[in-house]
């Protein structure tokens, strides 16, 4: 019998201060070559593009997979036991939105100043929700500010989000208003071109970039990632192929993939997060496979308890 575990049961066991500490696991557990990870793979045919991507973890292995046609994209993570056979079918539209904020607040919790108070949030959509939560379960912040496109939708977005995290989140007239002595900076956005230069940023600032994983997309200009004094990656391969922000930044003379530290190894300590106050900091978030594992066998071990999901019957 498998498990299938639906938006709602996702919704009603996992949170966002929880799947940082469960990603900082995994990041221990990769660094230990006791977990595993591959890269994002994008098969297409006419019109629609698959995306999958696999990991293994604590003796289970499994992917994600969603499609992506049609204005929309539905996510699934699949879990198998160590016998091979699946054991949980996730619905994971809500999982994946909880982990990507989560992956960027394990970033602030190991590279932001430890007294960081102020936040930007760049892009006011679904997935900036849990960006700027993540932050400010990591950081002691105390004011936030938000850029959007649409005005009604950004003070919207600053209405729930005060409400939610108890601070003020006020929007900004434009980018460079909402980074201005912002101590965090968090892209999350459908742009293809940058939002953030380098010259926007104060000394200490730490950047999450944690809208584009495609190539030819770059939310930071090459000026932000050259004046980054430590830049942080998930997975490197998936990065050469993934990274817009670094890839501009290489072909503008501004980026060497010698400089890319691993993030996993500054959660163990092999490498420093942060040197100094004044030090800026970059983590590129791409999203991988192994964060959706850790999130995944999380959820499906708290329904198993709970009673949460129901078995189907699958000939798998």
């Amino acid at each position: 019998m498998v498990r299938f575990i639906t938006e709602e049961d996702v919704n009603a066991t996992l949170d966002v201060a929880t799947t940082i500490d469960l990603l900082e696991s995994a990041a221990r557990a990769l660094a230990a070559g006791t977990a595993s990870n591959t890269p994002r793979q994008r098969p297409f045919t006419t019109g629609v593009r698959m995306n999958l991507m696999g990991a293994g973890l604590d003796g289970r292995i499994g992917h994600k997979c969603y499609p992506i046609g049609a204005g929309r994209a539905n996510f699934v993570v699949t879990v198998y036991g160590s016998d091979a056979s699946m054991i949980a079918l996730i619905q994971a539209n809500r999982l994946g939105q909880i982990r990507t904020g989560a992956a960027s607040g394990l970033a602030t919790r190991l590279m932001a100043r430890p007294d960081a108070s102020v936040a930007a949030i760049i892009g006011t959509g679904w997935q900036a929700r849990t960006q700027l939560e993540a932050v400010c379960r990591a950081r002691p912040i105390k004011h936030a500010r938000a850029v959007g496109r649409n005005p009604e939708h950004t003070q919207k977005f600053c209405t729930e989000m005060s409400a939610l995290l108890n601070i003020p989140v006020e929007p900004a007239a434009d980018v460079a208003s909402a980074v201005r002595g912002a101590h965090v900076v968090t892209t999350m956005t459908s742009a293809t071109d940058p939002l953030v230069l380098g010259t926007m940023l104060e000394p200490g600032t730490h950047v999450n970039a944690a809208g584009s994983n495609r190539a030819t997309a770059a939310e930071i200009d090459a000026e932000v990632v050259r004046r980054a004094g430590i830049v942080a990656i998930e997975d490197l391969a998936q990065a050469k192929v993934e990274s817009g922000d670094l890839l501009s930044a290489e072909k503008a003379g501004a980026w060497d993939w010698s400089r890319a530290l691993l993030l996993s190894d500054i959660v163990t300590g092999k490498t420093p997060g942060r040197t100094s106050d004044d030090q800026i900091t970059l983590f590129e978030s791409l999203g991988i496979a192994l964060w959706d594992m850790a999130a995944a066998n999380y959820v499906y071990d708290a329904c198993m308890k709970s009673g949460r999901g129901r078995d189907v019957d699958l000939p798998i």
